[in-house]
């Protein structure tokens, strides 16, 4: 086990989708980092990782090493439907986790922490434009915990000056995301084997979709501004289910075939994002086409996950 970097940023969930991409963003800046994740790192590399769960207060404790200036927090639960049918251990990987974080942040002085959050804290607004501005009312408990992190984030900056930010991502997707279950992943897996995607509803509900680049732009923007509040990182562009699938049927040259099943309870009409705010603040602005971003995303999966399945 690699030793954690004094001077440097630790990057919770560093082996997972987006934790990767932002540890890689980060090699160019000549910042140290330290990867703290359940899983070991893929192959050999130069970022000091701790391999654990941070539930461990061991883990921790080692993760969080004596001058670490800032922590970049990706590591939750962040199924929808999971946190439905265990909301206790929801709670315990986002909230508990976030709380004892923080605290081990404020003992040895880190003066950054950064939450990756979620657009769904505001709850179902229906077709309202969604800004930071609005009150959080989440309907599901994964919701919930993010926005129960945010107040957290929000009590020690107050009470304790710490610089923390809440980065709210939207529909995140991109190559490197083999392992999600999100709606782009079993697109992209219905094209790849022929198989059948399931659509919730009729499919005319919106959505934001933001590509994993601009997703890391947002976090390195966000850390080198120094910004402490909250800010919306999404592509600014909201679209329908199905023009997302018939997107995907037109760079992939693919037929996918798909199902329309019942809808699910609390499935919002829309989401709208206003991204003003966050280009006033960190400069953040979305920069990849959906067309082309799904493009990428296709390369990935038919070169790298085709070839594991072929």
């Amino acid at each position: 086990m690699d030793s954690p970097i004094a001077g440097g940023v630790l990057v919770t969930g560093g082996c997972g989708f987006i934790g990767r991409a932002v540890v890689k963003a980060f090699e160019p800046t000549g910042t140290p980092v330290t990867v703290v994740d359940r899983q070991s790192p893929l192959g050999p590399t130069d970022v000091a990782h701790v391999v654990g769960d941070l539930r461990d207060e061991h883990v921790r404790d080692e993760a969080v090493a004596p001058g670490t200036v800032g922590i970049i927090h990706l590591a939750a639960a962040t199924s929808v439907l999971r946190s439905v049918e265990r909301p206790t251990r929801t709670y315990t990987d986002n909230v508990a986790v976030t709380q004892e974080l923080l605290e081990l942040a404020r003992i040895r002085e880190v003066s950054r922490f950064l939450l990756a959050s979620t657009n769904v804290v505001v709850g179902d607004v229906g077709t309202t434009v969604i800004t930071e501005e609005l009150p959080l009312r989440p309907l599901t408990p994964y919701g919930a915990t993010k926005a129960a992190c945010e107040m957290l984030l929000s009590g020690y900056a107050g009470a304790y000056g710490m610089a923390t930010c809440a980065l709210r991502f939207s529909n995140v997707y991109g190559p490197g995301m083999a392992h999600k279950d999100s709606f782009v992943a079993r697109v992209m897996r219905a094209a790849l084997t022929g198989s059948t995607v399931r659509i919730y509803g009729d499919g005319t509900q919106r959505r934001d979709f933001v590509h994993i680049d601009d997703v890391v732009r947002g976090v390195l923007l966000d850390w080198e501004s120094g910004y402490a509040g909250r800010v919306i990182i999404g592509s600014g562009r909201s679209v329908s289910v199905l023009e997302l699938v018939e997107t995907v049927r037109r760079v992939t040259g693919r037929p996918v075939r798909t199902e329309h099943v019942a809808a699910q309870w609390g499935e919002m009409p829309a989401v709208v994002l206003d991204l003003s705010h966050s280009a006033d603040v960190i400069g953040y602005r979305p920069a990849v086409d959906l067309a082309d971003g799904l493009d990428s995303t296709w390369q990935y999966f038919r070169d790298e996950v085709g070839a594991v399945t072929a």
